[in-house]
């Protein structure tokens, strides 16, 4: 069987397109970051205070997680139709009407007085954050073009990991020493900087005033990505796969995805391409980026179950425990997007796979007493492989794209992201749960719990693994395209035609 090629990327031969990192491409990199810092950190923030705002509406910790699923879910709503909207409107106008439905959310999550309002304004809120993210890469894909895109990349996502490190940590103290509206609050003034920014920076660009919306792709892959998410919730929270309305919603968001898949390959404008997964180089970006995010979202997850239910650290310590992996992955990210553009994204995500996996693999032997001069090292080797991994995969992916395909490039290789996440959040948490014999682990001998862990490890490394195999198809040369493959080769897709004006 012949590989599949990829397209010759806008601007790939042109000598006159820039390969330097200019005043004005990072001053429109500044406006995305202040954004998407904004909504990364306000997750991290949230999630380590659910406990506390359980305590303070004295409402069930099952009742308060909505908080954070129903955030969740509205991510799942929204992200699809993303890259219509900044096709239909502009992603200068999109990027900037997210940030106000996030600041909306927020500003009125902190003043809610009731369990019920909170949840309400947090689905507001994650109308607003979902979009964030994927309209920000458009806007620097499209500033940056092919050639520049894996160095921007490498710098945008050093401030990025500021929000897993730094979001427990300042979580904390606004419950404990503030007050619990300021973990909303706070976003007020940063996202005022950003939309200030916002419209005296990035360029306008133009809109498409007859750009029809998918409506059958829109009724069946939001509701499906919303129904898989929120059973993947009810199966975390279960910690099995034998809660009838946990296994229902996956089944059932699961047939309208694939319904959705379907109806893409034979639609001309579909809502999210599917006819890009079919191109080699963007396939295996996306299947590394799946399996990685499946790792990494449960990895993080169960490194601060392990410092919290076996160490007996609380929640503020176990968020400074984990901060080795993200200063590990700031020291690489900016390493590894140089690497990109001398030896090409292969060679760079092989090599920061298999640093998470020797992690893993000496993770794998945790106990409850192993010595933390053992574990914080082997954070940051983690931390290294992941900062050489995600942001080199993504820019792979980005790279190869035509001018009128991004967008709904983006909004796919987010919900690839997101869904792996959940997926992997959800995995390993039965896997866990399993191996505790089915208790949440409070009150049991932390030397027991132990081997637990080093047993979800385990399911951790067999996931790198697999995202190393789908790595192997990245492109190995500084040229950007798998090795044999002629500039301007049309791609050959799987499952349909290329479609016509495309």
């Amino acid at each position: 069987m012949n590989a599949i090629q990829d397209p010759a990327p806008d601007s790939a031969q042109d000598p006159a397109a820039p390969t330097r990192l200019d005043a004005p491409l990072l001053r429109i990199a500044m406006v995305v970051v202040i954004g998407t810092v904004m909504s990364i950190l306000d997750t991290t923030v949230v999630n380590v205070a659910i406990k506390d705002l359980a305590r303070i509406f004295d409402v069930s910790l099952a009742t308060m997680q909505w908080v954070s699923t129903g955030y969740m879910l509205a991510l799942a709503t929204v992200i699809p139709l993303t890259g219509w909207a900044a096709d239909r409107f502009g992603t200068k106008r999109l990027y900037m009407t997210s940030i106000l439905l996030f600041l909306a959310g927020s500003a009125l999550s902190g003043a809610a007085w009731s369990p019920a309002t909170l949840i309400l304004f947090r689905v507001l809120q994650g109308f607003g954050g979902g979009m964030i993210t994927p309209a920000g890469m458009t806007i620097l894909r499209h500033a940056a073009g092919p050639r520049r895109i894996a160095r921007l990349m490498g710098i945008i996502g050093v401030p990025m990991l500021l929000g897993p490190i730094f979001g427990p940590v300042l979580g904390g103290w606004l419950v404990d020493d503030a007050s619990w509206r300021w973990i909303f609050f706070i976003n007020l003034p940063i996202g005022a900087v950003g939309l200030y920014a916002a419209a005296r920076i990035l360029p306008p660009d133009q809109s498409k005033a007859r750009h029809a919306l998918d409506w059958p792709g829109l009724l069946l892959v939001s509701p499906g990505l919303a129904i898989f998410v929120f059973g993947l919730a009810r199966v975390t929270a279960a910690g099995n796969l034998s809660g009838l309305s946990g296994d229902g919603c996956v089944a059932l968001g699961l047939v309208l995805i694939g319904g959705f898949v379907l109806h893409a390959l034979r639609r001309e404008d579909p809502l999210i391409d599917m006819r890009l997964f079919g191109r080699r180089t963007f396939g295996a970006a996306a299947l590394t980026t799946f399996l990685f995010g499946t790792a990494f979202f449960g990895i993080s997850l169960i490194l601060a179950l392990y410092f919290q239910l076996v160490r007996g650290a609380p929640a503020l310590d176990a968020g400074l425990l984990l901060a080795p992996q993200g200063f590990g992955a700031m020291l690489s990210m900016p390493i590894a997007s140089r690497l990109v553009d001398r030896i090409g994204p292969g060679k760079v995500v092989l090599a920061g796979l298999a640093l998470v996996g020797l992690a893993m693999l000496s993770l794998a032997g945790i106990a409850g007493t192993t010595p933390f001069w053992w574990i914080e090292p082997t954070l940051f080797v983690s931390g290294l492989g992941m900062g050489a991994t995600m942001m080199p995969a993504m820019s792979a992916a980005l790279a190869d794209l035509q001018h009128h395909e991004i967008a709904r490039a983006t909004s796919g290789l987010n919900v690839v992201q997101r869904v792996g996440g959940s997926i992997g959040t959800a995995l390993l948490t039965v896997i866990l749960t399993q191996q505790m014999g089915g208790r949440d682990g409070h009150g049991a001998d932390p030397v027991t719990l132990g081997p637990a862990f080093g047993h979800t490890f385990r399911w951790s490394f067999a996931l790198v693994v697999m995202a190393m195999i789908a790595a192997l198809f990245l492109p190995r040369s500084r040229s950007g395209r798998p090795a044999g493959e002629q500039p301007g080769a049309e791609p050959a897709v799987l499952g349909s035609k290329r479609p016509s004006g495309a």
